[in-house]
């Protein structure tokens, strides 16, 4: 599936499937093919990394990419929009006690709990899911139409996140729990990891 990039400025690339099949360790909820996008600054840094980033959580609100818009990378459907999950502390330090508990509570929710906030749309078919937005930030409805670039929601770090970012997948069904994940490609192709894209 063709898709335009969902955002812009800078964003550096993670858990790339140029790199690995399945990019994020698994297949279920349709995650073979995911790709992640960690917004940054013109140097390449997502916020400033001090001696307490390696031992305390962070405010999601630290980060440069925090509330930046997110928008349909193709042109569809809304067929999904969570809303209300919270922002949580973000962690890019040391293994945290505490996150990995959280992270075990948020895998028995289901997909809901590890997408945090987020819209899915059809785009003819394929089903393109956006995650980990912003609480309070989507901004679109089921069985609205949505223009390719239009706005649908804002970079958060709802669901399993250690840090905002966002989370883009395709899938065969609108059901994460029943679906296949599909191949994705953007403009020029498949970004690997450590890319930093520029829209």
């Amino acid at each position: 599936m063709h898709l335009e990039y969902p955002f812009t400025g800078s964003w550096l690339v993670q858990n790339s499937p140029a790199d690995r099949v399945p990019s994020h360790g698994t297949r279920l909820f349709a995650t073979s093919h995911a790709i992640d996008f960690t917004p940054v600054d013109r140097n390449g840094r997502s916020a400033p990394i001090t001696l307490a980033s390696l031992f305390r959580p962070e405010e999601p609100g630290k980060f440069v990419g925090f509330g930046r818009a997110v928008a349909a990378p193709v042109a569809g459907v809304v067929q999904a929009a969570h809303d209300g999950e919270a922002d949580h502390a973000a962690f890019r330090g040391l293994p945290s006690i505490g996150y990995a508990a959280s992270q075990a509570s948020r895998a028995r929710e289901g997909w809901p709990g590890l997408a945090g906030n987020h819209v899915i749309i059809d785009g003819a078919g394929v089903f393109i899911a956006l995650c980990h937005l912003q609480r309070g930030s989507v901004c679109v409805q089921p069985g609205q139409p949505v223009a390719r670039g239009e706005v649908v929601g804002r970079c958060g770090n709802s669901g399993n996140s250690t840090e905002p970012h966002l989370h883009v997948q395709a899938m065969d069904s609108a059901d994460p729990g029943r679906a296949s994940g599909l191949p994705i490609l953007f403009p020029g192709g498949l970004p690997r990891n450590r890319t930093v894209i520029v829209v």
